[in-house]
C-alpha cells in the first residue's frame, strides 16, 4: 500500500529536499481498488497542446463515445521578461504563463503524461479542479527533476477550471505565483447552451491567464534578478506577505495580448473568452462589448446570465463569457480594478474588423470650440 504524507514542508539544503513533498496526515490507498476504470477499448485522441491564447482543436459538441484525450506537458523553469527589465525566475507548465488550456468533454477521460525535465531544480506536481480525487491529483503526480508520471482522471464536470502545482507547505503559493497553472475546459457533451437551453457555439475562443507576480526590489528600488527559483524564493515571500503584486498580467507580460499580438475578431463573429486567475479575485470588462453570455464561476451546467458589464472571478477560478461583436475598432479587455488594469498591466486589446454601424454609435459633432 502506497503512503503520501500531508501538506507540510521541510526546507532543507539540497534542491530537491528543499521542495520535497511530505503528507504526514494523509494516507492514500491507491492499492484497495472498489472500482475499475472503464478506460478499455475507448478510442484514444493525442491532443497538441498549444501556446495561450488559443486553444487546441477541438469539437464543440462532442462527436461519438466518450475518448481517452491524452497529452503531454512539460515542467519548464525559466527566466522570463514579465515587464520591460523586470524578470522572473517562472515555473512552468509548456514554458508559457499560463501553461496550455486542455479541452476535453464530460464523460471522457483526460490522461496526462507530465514531464519535469531534468535541468529543473524542483520536485512539481499538477493539482486539477476538474478532477474527482483527494489533492486533485496533486499526491499522485509528485514528480523531481528528470522524472515523468502519467495521471488520467474522468471528466465528470463540465465548466472551465485552474490546474496548478502544488507541492506541499510555503511551495504550494510560491509555485503558482511564479507561473505555474493554467486552464481545462469541459465541454457538455451536447455543447453550450444559452439562458433559454439553446445550443450555442463559438467562431472564437481565446484563453487569457491573469498572473500576479511579487518581485522584490533592492535598496536602490530597483528590481532584482536572480538565477534560479530557489535563489529568490525568501526575497520573494516577503513580497509575497504583502498581499500587493507588483505586477499584474495577461498571458505572462505586461502587453502580451496588445498591438500585433491582441486578439483579433470580425464584425458579426462570436468569440468565447475564458479567463482564469489561479491565486486572486478578478473582475473582467471588454470595453464598449459586453458578456452576451457570462457562465459564472465557469460553469457550464448553469444557466448562464446575460447582458454583463463586468464579471467577477475568484481566486482559483477561471471562467467564461461570450461575445458577439457588433462594431469595429479596438476593444480594451481589463481586469476592472482600473489601477491594476493600468499602472499593473491586467489588460489586453481585441482588434475588430468590418464596417461601423451609425446606428449603435455615432460621432454627431466633432471637437469644435465651445460657442
Amino acid at each position: 500500500m502506497k503512503k503520501f504524507k500531508s501538506l507540510g514542508i521541510t526546507l532543507a539544503i539540497s534542491l530537491i529536499s528543499f521542495s520535497s513533498l511530505s503528507f504526514a496526515g494523509e494516507v492514500f490507498d491507491i492499492e484497495n481498488i472498489g472500482t475499475k476504470s472503464k478506460t478499455e477499448g475507448l478510442e484514444r485522441v493525442t491532443q497538441t497542446l498549444v501556446p495561450p491564447p488559443f486553444l487546441p482543436k477541438h469539437d464543440q459538441v462532442a462527436k461519438g463515445n466518450p475518448k481517452v484525450i491524452q497529452m503531454t506537458m512539460d515542467i519548464i523553469e525559466k527566466e522570463i521578461e514579465i515587464a520591460p527589465n523586470v524578470f522572473v525566475q517562472a515555473m512552468t507548465f509548456e514554458g508559457s504563463n499560463p501553461g496550455p488550456m486542455i479541452v476535453a468533454h464530460v464523460d471522457d477521460y483526460v490522461e496526462l503524461t507530465l514531464k519535469n525535465l531534468k535541468t529543473n531544480t524542483l520536485v512539481h506536481n499538477i493539482d486539477f479542479h476538474a478532477s474527482t480525487g483527494a489533492l486533485g491529483g496533486g499526491a499522485l503526480t509528485n514528480v523531481a527533476p528528470g522524472e515523468q508520471v502519467v495521471l488520467r482522471f474522468k471528466a465528470t464536470k463540465a465548466g472551465v477550471f485552474v490546474y496548478h502545482c502544488a507541492p506541499g507547505g510555503v511551495m504550494i503559493p510560491y509555485h503558482v505565483v511564479s507561473g505555474m497553472n493554467g486552464a481545462i475546459m469541459i465541454l457538455p457533451r451536447d455543447g453550450l447552451k444559452d439562458n433559454k437551453g439553446e445550443l450555442v457555439t463559438y467562431d472564437k475562443a481565446y484563453y487569457i491567464g491573469e498572473q500576479d507576480w511579487y518581485v522584490p526590489k533592492d535598496e536602490k528600488g530597483k528590481f532584482k534578478r536572480y538565477t534560479s527559483p530557489v535563489m529568490g524564493m525568501a526575497d520573494t515571500m516577503e513580497v509575497m506577505k504583502t498581499l500587493t503584486p507588483t505586477h499584474l498580467t495577461f498571458n505572462g507580460k505586461v502587453g502580451a495580448l496588445t498591438g500585433k499580438n491582441a486578439m483579433t475578431a470580425k464584425v458579426g463573429e462570436t468569440v468565447l473568452f475564458l479567463h482564469s486567475q489561479a491565486n486572486r479575485d478578478t473582475r473582467i470588462h471588454l470595453i464598449g462589448g459586453h458578456g452576451d453570455l457570462v457562465w459564472t464561476g465557469g460553469s457550464f451546467d448553469d444557466v448562464p446570465t446575460t447582458n454583463r458589464e463586468t464579471w467577477a472571478i475568484a481566486g482559483g477560478e477561471a471562467g467564461a463569457a461570450m461575445y458577439t461583436f457588433k462594431q469595429p475598432g479596438l476593444y480594451a479587455y481589463v481586469n476592472h480594478n482600473l489601477i491594476e488594469a493600468i499602472m499593473l498591466g491586467a489588460a489586453g486589446h481585441v482588434s475588430v474588423e468590418g464596417e461601423w454601424n451609425n446606428d449603435l454609435m455615432e460621432q454627431v459633432q466633432k471637437p469644435s470650440p465651445i460657442k
